[in-house]
């Protein structure tokens, strides 16, 4: 089967819509959804009726789980806490519902795994291969049959190839054959949702399981419509939520412990 994988798409219409585009003249026939479907940007309710729900095959990532509260933003940066804040208060009942059914981990066709973050840590960063050699360890141990893990929370395109223990990174392009043998693959589709980065460019990747092909890609969006949409809706923090912001933290060093 030809899959779309996407991830981290955090509400960003413009950019799934260009997404989606691409698959469909690609005739992809299932996608692959690696969370973070909510959060950042002014469109997650729609994001969720697209994504959420078969046909695609979706997991939460921590933005879908701090949106419905089942976890905290400790582990979040200043402006995501914010965005997620305002995310919380505008999602509706449907959506949150619709979230609190996904599933941390997902496993198709008896060797592909989808995770967010890491195996057995949905906030886990992925970026180095000793990360992913200690996830190598926990995958075989969670899904002892997964030979080839997608997962996201990055927002970096990347590929290892796991041999013997050893993670080593591979270059990122098009028609990359995976190897049926002993190895293992973790691969990271980059994100939909490039609010975080200079270029941007929506990203995502193709996987053909019945050749063992992937290929990764990148599509221009709207993004100033995007970003302008974001900001009116309240995802973006202002001049005045800075200050209040680093006055509470300043108030909270400030008191006795």
């Amino acid at each position: 089967m030809l899959y779309g994988i996407i991830a981290d798409i955090h509400g960003n219409l413009e950019a799934l819509s260009a997404v989606q585009a691409f698959l469909a003249e690609r005739g992809v026939e299932r996608l692959l959804c690696l969370g973070d479907i909510v959060g950042y940007n002014a469109d997650s309710d729609v994001c969720v009726r697209l994504l959420a729900r078969p046909p695609t095959l979706a997991i939460a990532g921590n933005h879908d789980l701090i949106a419905i509260d089942q976890i905290g933003t400790e582990r979040c940066g200043t402006k995501a806490a914010f965005a997620l804040r305002r995310t919380r208060v505008a999602l509706s009942t449907d959506s949150k519902r619709a979230l609190a059914l996904l599933p941390r981990r997902r496993l198709i066709e008896g060797e592909i795994v989808l995770i967010h973050g890491g195996v057995a840590d949905t906030c886990q960063y992925m970026v180095s291969p000793a990360h992913i050699e200690a996830n190598a360890l926990l995958l075989r141990e969670h899904e002892p049959s997964g030979r080839i893990c997608f997962f996201g929370h990055t927002h970096v395109q990347a590929l290892y190839e796991v041999e013997a223990g050893v993670a080593t990174p591979r270059p990122t392009g098009e028609r990359i054959s995976l190897d049926r043998g002993r190895k293992c693959f973790f691969i990271n589709p980059g994100s939909v949702d490039a609010a975080r980065r200079r270029e941007k460019l929506a990203e995502f990747a193709l996987f053909d399981s019945s050749r063992q092909e992937l290929s990764f890609h990148r599509v221009p969006y709207e993004h100033e419509r995007a970003e302008r949409r974001a900001a009116e809706e309240g995802y973006r923090m202002t001049w005045l939520d800075k200050r209040i912001v680093a006055a509470r933290a300043a108030l909270a060093h400030l008191r006795p412990r």
